[in-house]
């Protein structure tokens, strides 16, 4: 299976969140650190240094929104990687409104199988898609446009629509 350039950036991206909360060190020296590999392409390196900046940003509110959702785990429990890749994932959704949510979902989910325990593609697949459908049916996502988010349910227009009438 190839692995994804974005794919590989978002990697880059848990090494650096993982770095820094382990080191305590300024922010701006793990980006310099971690991500000096991707400054030959600026999007790349753009995008890596948004993502982190707006997991570090929101990290309070995305906190507490994974909270309320595995209420029923000890939260310190769920092994750190997973927190991480979460945190990312809950960005990426809330705050990358060009980035389809099953995208995320599917990034974190191939992440957590290569960084993390046998176990975590699973669950982060629980909670990413659990977290989905919230943000889904209280309005909290910001996306528009062809494939960014799918709508299962049918259009009010073709609910509504009468069929022609076969004459007999």
């Amino acid at each position: 299976m190839p692995t994804f350039k974005r794919r590989l950036v978002r990697e880059r991206v848990l090494q650096a969140l993982y770095a820094y909360e382990m080191s305590k060190e300024p922010i701006t020296d793990v980006i310099t650190n971690v991500l000096s590999e991707l400054k030959s392409s600026y999007d790349d390196f753009e995008f890596a240094k948004k993502l982190i900046n707006e997991v570090i940003q929101h990290e309070e509110e995305i906190e507490k929104i994974i909270k309320n959702k595995v209420a029923h785990w000890e939260y310190n429990r769920i092994a750190y990687i997973d927190r991480i890749l979460l945190r990312m994932g809950v960005c990426e959704m809330l705050y990358f409104p060009e980035i389809p949510p099953k995208v995320t979902i599917n990034e974190s989910i191939e992440i957590a199988k290569n960084f993390s325990t046998d176990q975590s593609g699973k669950f982060i697949n629980g909670i990413l898609d659990a977290l989905l459908e919230d943000f889904k049916n209280s309005k909290m996502l910001n996306k528009s446009g062809r494939g960014l988010i799918e709508d299962s349910q049918p259009t009010e227009t073709s609910q509504t629509r009468k069929r022609p009438s076969s004459g007999k």
